[in-house]
């Protein structure tokens, strides 16, 4: 069986391949818009094969099936499928039947546009099906393009390599697990980074999604969700990921967007993640310029949702182009219309307007809409005293691809208590990077929700604004006002520097280890004065004594428990996950239990502990529970598939199979667990090769030198390039012939010889090393097969969990290093003192003195 993560790496690098210089913002339309048509062939035909009865057939005899009915039946056929799906694609137009032409080489591209033009004649005239009206709009897949190919021939190659991509995929068996919604959401985020600024219209960073998605589906009771600015509707479904299954199954997904080709982008989305017609209402459209969606009950009243989600154009300028009023009931709360120039404040008040009572909405804006003034400044002042704005989050610069700059997450709420502060995270510190872009790790995401969800209040991150800070202000919401960042530069001490010693301040502020081992670090200190100490001994000899100290060490034993204990449980349930097994819940059962466990530990980050589990899931867990519910553990424990490699280049570019590998356990762990002799074996060789390569490196260089021994007898052997210029190797065939020469017995023949010696015996174990890892190789892909229930345990159990302990009980270190380190540089800062540095400069300064006393001028 093939994973969501297996389906995303080739059919990403099916594209890269297949696109050449298309850009990645056009090229994506095709991919998609063809994987999508996929999709609803594969689903006429499941449709067809249930209705008609026709029972367990192969795909060709399905389809040759369905064409017989179609003589038979005609429109009635078509009427049924219609009324289950609202279309049907006809037989002559299924993808299958392209993929049959292309094998008897009768294929037309042509045909692929007569397909994708019947599929909007097939679709109900009533009902939901309006949903799938216009999906492959010219706009959107103009298969005419020379982008595609210079002339027809050239078009009909590409598009033919683009439709055998998804020949093998059974989109409708994929759907059901959503790993073909995950593959197809994948494949936009990737298109977006390659498309850079271009795709910003289209496209929420998944980390960035996360924190809005949890808070909204943690913060209220949803029942319904919209988002003005759907893009490719990312959003929506990263807050269906949140809810339970039978709230996902009951939610109303609202979306708008502008983009023709995005909005068909987005209905594509959503109906491949198994959302259902009747559930989502999308319209092409300018969310701004008309008011969407209304209450049909109450006209001049919009739609309410309980959830409100958006990543808007940042600062749009020209917006108001419709001319519209401050009388437009979106912007009368504000009292003002935003700027022309800038159109955030637009999109914040058009999602206010449709927010439910109870509801919570989450936007992305960028950082200027917390300070700037003018009418901003009057639409923020009059948000902040309605009490609308509940939650600003500062997050980092260079998230997205579109942009470089910092963005902010406002969360806005109409049923906050009227003394309630906003509560304000300055998340911008809290990122890895990653290529060009800036990334929020799963614990940085954990801890924005946590903190928002507790409303907690932490020193250099969090603060709660009241009512009388932001007046205070004038209502300038600027971050650093409210959440001064925690300066970890070390102030330096002017009599530290004139007279030595440690300042008794810098001891006091290390925290953790006077919270800790105050003893042992108290032990080695010597008062010198009032207010300044020595280290008696040194930071490694404090540092050893207190990772060592039995306090520590009864924290280290206690979390080593709980962790074995946390494993245990987890390892058996995760062996038996099956197709009844929510996955997702189980992963955040895991990752707040985890927390939960680290939390009784105060100097401890719970966030840590929380990134390892999240990445033994991301590295590990996420795909081989896939495999595991379908298949059974042990059954996949010993299953293998053909490791395929790629060949050649250009038109000699093919993929063959080189061997065998574990579907989910790695042929390297089960050489490192159970081929220890045969391992031992092969690097003592490749220690013999490198030991060989020194010593010839070593003659190289001396036979280079005109004083040596080896320069007489090996120089003349040593490689030249075409300019004759001495390279850094001996040449074989000029070292047979000079051996030849040679007389025996002689310094130069010895060492010749020596020189053939250990190139032949290099030789020797190179070709040994090559057998014997093709030996093993071989060896592990047969292992696989017959590995027992003993070693499919050990061997996952080292997968999963091998480091975990060690990593949890190294959190206890963590902070406590941290303040050694500091101890370290403090004490290496106030080491010499001003009067021993003058000392050294006079010294200095005399032995130059001296030396210049003895130079003569000639």
């Amino acid at each position: 069986m093939i994973t969501s993560e297996e389906i995303k790496r080739r059919l990403w690098d099916g594209a890269n391949e297949l696109r050449g210089s298309m850009d990645a913002s056009r090229y994506k339309d095709y991919m998609l818009g063809l994987m999508f048509y996929k999709f609803l062939s594969d689903k006429t035909l499941e449709t067809f094969k249930i209705t008609a009865g026709v029972g367990q057939l192969s795909e060709k005899e399905l389809v040759d099936e369905y064409a017989k009915a179609k003589t038979e039946y005609g429109d009635n056929l078509n009427k049924m499928i219609q009324g289950v799906l609202g279309y049907y694609v006809s037989p002559e137009y299924l993808y299958q039947t392209w993929i049959k032409d292309i094998n008897s080489g009768s294929f037309e591209v042509q045909k692929v546009t007569d397909s994708l033009n019947s599929f909007e004649r097939t679709i109900a005239v009533s009902g939901d099906s309006s949903d799938f009206i216009g999906l492959f709009s010219s706009s959107t897949l103009d298969l005419t393009d020379t982008a595609l190919g210079s002339n027809l021939h050239e078009r009909s190659k590409n598009i033919k390599a683009l439709i055998l991509l998804f020949a093998d995929l059974n989109m409708v068996a994929l759907q059901k697990g959503d790993i073909l919604g995950d593959a197809y959401e994948y494949l936009i985020g990737q298109f977006a980074m390659e498309s850079g600024k271009k795709a910003g219209e289209f496209y929420t960073p998944h980390q960035v999604s996360e924190v809005m998605a949890q808070i909204v589906a943690k913060s209220s009771e949803i029942k319904s969700i919209y988002d003005p600015t759907v893009g490719s509707g990312s959003l929506l479904l990263t807050v269906k990921k949140h809810l339970g299954k039978n709230v996902q199954r009951d939610l109303s997904y609202y979306g708008q967007e502008k983009n023709t080709a995005t909005y068909n982008l987005t209905r594509m989305n959503l109906l491949l993640h198994g959302v259902r017609p009747e559930k989502m209402t999308i319209k092409n459209g300018d969310t701004l310029s008309n008011d969407w969606p209304e209450d049909p009950q109450n006209p001049n009243e919009g739609v309410q949702f309980d959830g409100v989600v958006m990543n808007p154009p940042y600062s749009a300028k020209n917006w108001n182009k419709a001319g519209l009023k401050v009388s437009d009931p979106r912007f009368e709360v504000a009292g003002t219309l935003p700027p022309d120039s800038k159109g955030d404040f637009a999109f914040l008040l058009h999602g206010l307007y449709h927010l439910g009572t109870n509801g919570t909405m989450a936007i992305v804006l960028p950082h200027g809409v917390l300070f700037r003034g003018s009418s901003e400044g009057e639409i923020r002042k009059r948000l902040l005293d309605k009490n609308y704005i509940d939650t600003i989050i500062g997050l980092p610069n260079n998230l997205f691809t579109n942009t470089g700059i910092p963005v902010v997450i406002i969360i806005l709420k109409k049923n906050r208590k009227i003394d309630a502060p906003v509560l304000i995270i300055d998340a911008s510190n809290s990122f890895i990077k990653i290529g060009k872009q800036n990334v929020l790790q799963e614990k940085d995401i954990a801890k924005i929700v946590d903190v928002y969800i507790e409303k907690a209040e932490i020193t250099g991150y969090s603060h709660l604004a009241t009512r009388e800070e932001i007046k205070k202000n004038e209502y300038n919401m600027n971050i650093p006002r409210y959440v001064e960042s925690i300066d970890t530069e070390i102030s330096q001490d002017v009599d530290a520097h004139l007279l030595g010693g440690i300042p008794q301040k810098n001891i006091d502020d290390l925290s953790i280890l006077q919270a800790l081992v105050p003893d042992v670090l108290n032990s080695y200190l010597q008062t010198i004065r009032p207010g300044y100490v020595n280290l008696t001994k040194s930071v490694d000899e404090l540092t050893s004594e207190i990772l060592n100290d039995v306090r520590i060490n009864n924290m280290s034993d206690e979390i080593r428990t709980k962790t074995k204990d946390y494993i245990e449980k987890y390892w058996n349930i995760l062996r038996n996950v099956d197709n009844s097994t929510d996955i997702t819940n189980l992963m955040g059962e895991m990752l707040e239990s985890i927390k939960n466990i680290l939390s009784d530990y105060k100097y401890i980050d719970v966030y840590n502990g929380y990134q390892v589990i999240a990445e033994i899931w991301k590295d590990a867990l996420t795909h081989d529970t896939e495999l595991i519910a379908n298949e059974g553990f042990y059954k996949m424990g010993r299953t293998r598939e053909p490791n395929m490699i790629t060949k050649g280049s250009g038109k000699n570019k093919r993929e063959e199979q080189d061997g065998w590998v574990g579907s989910i356990i790695p042929n390297d762990l089960i050489a490192q667990e159970l081929y220890h002799a045969e391992l031992e074996a092969i690097e003592n060789k490749k220690d013999s090769i490198r030991e060989i390569e020194t010593e010839l490196t070593e003659l190289v260089e001396a036979a280079k030198d005109e004083d040596s021994k080896e320069y007489n007898a090996l120089y003349d052997v040593l490689k030249k390039n075409k300019d004759d210029e001495i390279g850094n190797a001996f040449d074989n065939k000029l070292l047979k012939t000079e051996l030849k020469k040679a007389q025996k017995d002689t310094e130069e023949y010895h060492l010749l010889k020596k020189v053939e010696t250990l190139i032949s015996n290099k030789s020797s174990l190179i070709k040994a090393v090559r057998i014997e890892e093709k030996e093993l190789k071989d060896a592990v892909g047969e292992r696989i097969l017959v590995l027992t229930d003993a070693e499919v345990d050990m061997l996952m159990y080292k997968k999963w969990f091998g480091s975990t302990v060690e990593k949890m009980v190294g959190l206890v270190h963590i902070p406590l290093k941290a303040e050694l380190n500091s101890l370290q540089m403090i004490q290496e800062r106030y080491a010499d003192t001003l009067s021993e540095i003058d000392m050294e400069i006079d010294r200095l300064m005399s032995e130059f003195e001296a030396l210049k006393d003895e130079l003569v001028v000639k």
